[in-house]
């Protein structure tokens, strides 16, 4: 999926925040787990998109300035969860293993509490997980002066259908 296609359907906005918001990612599982659940969305859909939310506002609140907001659009085929900031600079993406990505390495078998804490560090995963959890459908778009990162999951509908 291109960053344009995601960006093609009019969008909804779910919660804006400030730096000041205490526990913003928190916040945004509630706010969009309560919009997905009205929406009727599939069980599965939502507990993927308000963990791969949880990751994007997490760096978004660590690394960018505010104010924030938290978009959903939808689409015939999938549902695409927006994250924006005021930081127009796309971070390095790092590259994803193709193995399990925290599998011990063998230079750190053995290797005492230092390689325990880098093997168990939840630094550095976010992006790692919002990719398995999209099959790589995720993204960032970046503008004068925001930034959107974005991740689309299939539409699967509950069971009463659409509204």
């Amino acid at each position: 999926m291109t960053a344009q296609r995601a960006l093609d359907c009019n969008p909804c906005v779910v919660w804006r925040w400030t730096s000041c918001a205490p526990d913003a990612p928190a916040q945004a599982r509630t706010a969009l787990r309560r919009a997905l659940v009205e929406l009727d969305f599939d069980c599965e859909v939502i507990s993927d998109a308000v963990l791969a939310v949880s990751e994007l506002v997490t760096n978004a609140t660590r690394y960018a300035p505010g104010p924030y907001e938290m978009r959903l659009r939808r689409t015939a085929t999938e549902v695409i969860c927006e994250v924006e900031d005021h930081n127009p600079r796309i971070p390095e993406i790092p590259d994803f293993p193709a193995e399990a990505p925290y599998a011990p390495s063998e230079e750190n078998l053995g290797g005492g509490l230092d390689a325990l804490c880098a093997l168990l560090s939840e630094r550095g995963r976010g992006l790692h997980i919002v990719h398995e959890l999209t099959n790589g459908a995720w993204g960032f778009c970046s503008q004068a002066s925001t930034k959107i990162v974005w991740f689309a999951l299939p539409c699967t509908r509950g069971r009463s259908g659409p509204r």
